[in-house]
């Protein structure tokens, strides 16, 4: 006799965020949700950015450490750092707040977001990315962005 499987926890922890449990949208239902997506992905694309600057501007700094370190100020690093800071929470916190409300962030930088849906018997994921009004596209759960075809 196969043993059977426990049923997962109801909240689910992936890369260090807190991913809720397992919920299938239908298209009507995604559309719902998305205002308050839409509101959040936004945010969190803003924060990636401002945290890829900050990086850069830490790249700078690095490479004066490297050298003699010369010309350093303190202060002007320490802000950095608490930038770099500041921008990861935003980042994270954005992402908690869409996969509290059933979405699945595919990608920070684009703003990308898919929600889990059934084709037939088929588990598939309705596709949304910032700057799109609605969700107009779907693909596999193994194809990705590249797969995006029209509902």
């Amino acid at each position: 006799m196969v043993p059977r499987l426990e049923s997962p926890p109801s909240t689910l922890w992936r890369y260090g965020f807190k991913v809720a449990e397992k919920r299938y949208f239908t298209l009507h239902q995604a559309n719902e949700v998305l205002p308050a997506v839409r509101a959040l992905a936004e945010r969190m694309v803003a924060h990636r950015q401002a945290l890829n600057e900050a990086h850069e501007r830490y790249g700078v700094f690095a490479e004066k450490i490297a050298g003699n370190g010369g010309g350093l100020n303190p202060r002007e690093f320490g802000a950095v750092q608490e930038q770099i800071e500041l921008e990861a929470a935003g980042v994270a916190r954005c992402i908690d707040g869409i996969h509290e409300l059933g979405g699945i962030v595919k990608d920070l930088e684009d703003g990308l977001v898919d929600f889990l849906a059934r084709r037939g018997e088929e588990d598939v994921l309705l596709c949304w990315q910032v700057g799109e009004e609605r969700i107009t596209h779907w693909h596999g759960l193994e194809e990705g962005f590249s797969g995006r075809k029209l509902l």
